[in-house]
């Protein structure tokens, strides 16, 4: 016979137990008995007394416990609805405090008329405990807690005026869709005014314009994207920001109305669907500008100086980008496929929707330009900031480390991540 040992469970070693009894209890000899209960100890690690308890013929092992009869609660369930009732009126209290407060306020409640129970059932509001309360409202906080979890989320009415689009949704091909977003300047610390960057690229062109204004407000906002709107070479269609409030407002809503143009917002918390300016945010902006607080007017001038000027010329005329054609997922990996890399004032003049006249100004500016002397710009305006910036703290000039040392006088306070190029 094998003599192997195994764990059994509650319900097979019950079952074993009643087949057992029944030859148990036709044996009559005591070492017989023995024998038995020796080989009952060794298959279900039960004590040995305890066996000859479970095997005798009056044993409780053959009762249904399903069927047991339930001790009546005294706290029932009235009492969970009156108390779940005080308890969204006293703005769902702990236990603790639920029951300091409970045993004052119920008469006053019912008189009220705003607790409706019996008075058998206020007398155990009373006296119930705050251990219990946390019982009793385990399972209605539960409930209450995913209800909130899985509940429609509620925005205000224009965010719903506005529709949402991921970055595949905008159409690349077409010339005119802008995607806008806002640049802080604020340092370490974003209490206070600071300077802001408004920073606009058309996502077919690459084209980028950028306009700095003082703080988020909404109308500085506003007008800072007109006078964008004036430098681009094309038409603009649409409009596609995040969901700050210095885009989504009623301002610029009607601004889109008025002209005409599409206005949709991307998901909340989602960069990436609005991942072409989020990337010029650092090639165009902070890479040149660095990390640190601008918050004056002098500030504001040298900025606005640079972005309507060198920076805007650089960029659109001397700096050449690739767009991503294709992507196919192999396995574990991501084939990217990127076409030949142009400048945006190259594929302005490819494109047909910009008028032959504006290509023709294009290239009339395109023919007046140095790029050496463009860079000797930037750099010497760029120095010119940061000069403001350390007469400003009225502070020693820090010199910066190799790190944080670009190849101008930029002082970078951390170096950024890079977004990805889509």
């Amino acid at each position: 016979m094998d003599r192997t040992l195994y764990i059994m469970d509650m319900e097979s070693r019950n079952q074993y137990i009643k087949v057992l009894r029944k030859e148990y209890l036709k044996i009559k000899s005591k070492k017989g008995r023995s024998k038995l209960l020796n080989e009952a100890v060794k298959r279900t690690k039960l004590n040995r007394k305890y066996l000859m308890e479970k095997l005798k013929p009056k044993s409780n092992i053959d009762k249904d416990k399903t069927h047991r009869k339930k001790r009546k609660q005294y706290y029932d369930n009235a009492v969970v609805a009156a108390l779940a009732k005080c308890w969204r009126i006293f703005d769902r209290p702990c236990g603790q405090r639920l029951e300091s407060v409970i045993k004052d306020e119920v008469d006053k409640l019912r008189k009220l008329d705003e607790l409706k129970c019996s008075d058998v059932v206020a007398d155990k509001l009373k006296q119930i405990s705050f251990r219990t309360i946390d019982e009793k409202l385990r399972l209605v906080k539960e409930k209450d807690r995913l209800h909130i979890k899985y509940a429609r989320k509620k925005h205000p009415l224009l965010y719903q005026k506005i529709p949402v689009k991921l970055s595949d949704g905008l159409d690349r091909s077409k010339v005119g869709n802008i995607q806008i977003d806002l640049v802080e300047h604020c340092g370490r610390s974003v209490f206070g005014e600071f300077i802001c960057t408004l920073s606009t690229t058309d996502i077919s062109l690459g084209w980028w314009e950028g306009e700095a204004v003082m703080g988020r407000g909404q109308h500085r906002t506003h007008d800072g994207l007109k006078k964008t709107r004036e430098r681009y070479p094309c038409e603009w269609k649409e409009i596609h920001s995040d969901n700050g409030t210095e885009f989504i407002n009623w301002h610029l809503y009607e601004y889109t109305q008025k002209e005409k143009l599409e206005f949709s917002r991307s998901r909340p918390n989602k960069k990436n669907d609005n991942c072409f300016v989020e990337q010029k945010n650092w090639t165009h902006v902070k890479k040149f500008v660095g990390y640190l607080r601008y918050g004056t007017v002098k500030e504001l001038n040298i900025l606005n100086d640079l972005y309507r000027n060198e920076l805007r010329l650089y960029k659109n005329f001397f700096q050449p980008a690739m767009k991503l054609t294709s992507k196919e997922r192999v396995g574990g990996k991501i084939h990217r496929k990127y076409d030949k890399a142009q400048t945006p004032y190259k594929r302005a003049l490819a494109s047909d929707e910009v008028s032959y006249e504006l290509k023709q100004k294009l290239t009339k500016i395109y023919n007046s330009l140095n790029p050496a002397e463009l860079k000797r710009a930037i750099d010497v305006k760029l120095k010119k900031l940061y000069d403001v910036y350390q007469e400003k703290n009225k502070s020693q000039k820090v010199e910066p480390t190799k790190k944080q040392k670009p190849a101008t006088v930029r002082l970078f306070i951390a170096q950024p991540k890079q977004v990805l190029v889509r």
